[in-house]
């Protein structure tokens, strides 16, 4: 099968070239990938690697191996899903928690753009609670992730706002459907706004380090990234004075299987529904796409966290 590998010791970084299809374990499905999407973390990771591998996490395709468990979807169903690596292939293998199938009315590049991002934003509002009425901030709101959590925040009846250092991160929720409370550029300006029910921070740093400060009594701060690769620091003592404020974070990687899947299914029925919208800047097909368009698409996405 063809594939996209890293390349360290070449330029550019990544190649496109014949592999070994891989082979399922019990429990797994086989599934031919007909769409595959970017996200940032991952290409960054992909851009850096020190050695050679398939990259890549969220997909959607059609089984042609069902998992000898019949724990997944059935051969010829249409699916999505994500994988910690190996998604950039022809092929790839997949645990049941980790795919689902796509109902009518959703795409498959609908469906390769929700995995990842769609199910981390999910998972995080939930370990927040009822959101009717809250006053919900989203940091790296125009990033992959922050659109999710925008626009489930306010399906869930949240007060949204958001902070991204992008320009026309307004008008951007409004063409997801989310009208906003507020916009910012950064957390320092979003703290004056404050307090806040709820934080959902994926940047990290300084900004959550600020985000920890800017939070209502009894409320809630859940982390999912670190964005800006930065550490960061809090008064301890502030913090347990605040009211019961909290720190949660979320890590697909931890989360139970089927918590992802049942968020995979939810999501991809929001979209068939016209609720969610599902970002796609640009769709490249992958029988013209050369290895340097590739590149350009990973390296746009890579600069696109917040």
């Amino acid at each position: 099968m063809r594939a996209v590998m890293t390349n360290p010791n070449a330029t550019p970084r990544l190649t496109i070239r014949e592999t070994l299809q891989p082979i399922p374990a019990p429990g797994q499905a086989l599934v031919r990938v007909e769409a595959f999407s970017l996200n940032a973390g991952e290409t960054r990771t992909a851009m850096e690697a020190p050695g050679s591998y398939i990259p890549g996490w969220d997909f959607a395709g059609v089984v042609e191996k069902a998992a000898s468990d019949d724990t997944a979807p059935k051969v010829g169903a249409k699916v999505f899903g994500f994988v910690h690596q190996g998604a950039w292939a022809e092929y790839v293998v997949v645990h049941a928690g980790q795919v689902a199938e796509i109902p009518p009315g959703v795409t498959i590049t609908q469906a390769a753009a929700l995995p990842v991002a769609g199910v981390t934003a999910m998972l995080c509002l939930e370990k927040a609670g009822a959101l009717i009425g809250r006053r919900v901030l989203i940091t790296g709101a125009a990033g992959g992730v922050g659109r999710f959590a925008c626009q489930l925040a306010a399906i869930s009846g949240a007060k949204v706002f958001g902070v991204s250092r992008r320009i026309g991160l307004h008008k951007q929720l409004k063409d997801d459907g989310v009208e906003p409370a507020g916009v910012f550029a950064d957390m320092a300006e979003a703290r004056d706004a404050g307090p806040f029910d709820v934080i959902f921070d994926s940047v990290g740093g300084d900004t959550l380090s600020l985000a920890l400060r800017s939070l209502a009594r009894g409320g809630v701060c859940i982390n999912c990234g670190n964005s800006a690769r930065q550490p960061t620091s809090f008064d301890a003592i502030e913090l347990y004075r605040s009211g019961g404020a909290r720190l949660l974070s979320v890590w697909l990687g931890t989360e139970r299987p089927e918590d992802c899947k049942a968020a995979l299914v939810r999501l991809a029925n929001l979209v068939a529904e016209g609720r969610l919208r599902a970002p796609i800047d640009a769709v490249l097909v992958a029988s013209v796409m050369g290895v340097n368009a590739l590149v350009s698409a990973v390296q746009r996405r890579q600069n696109s966290h917040s």
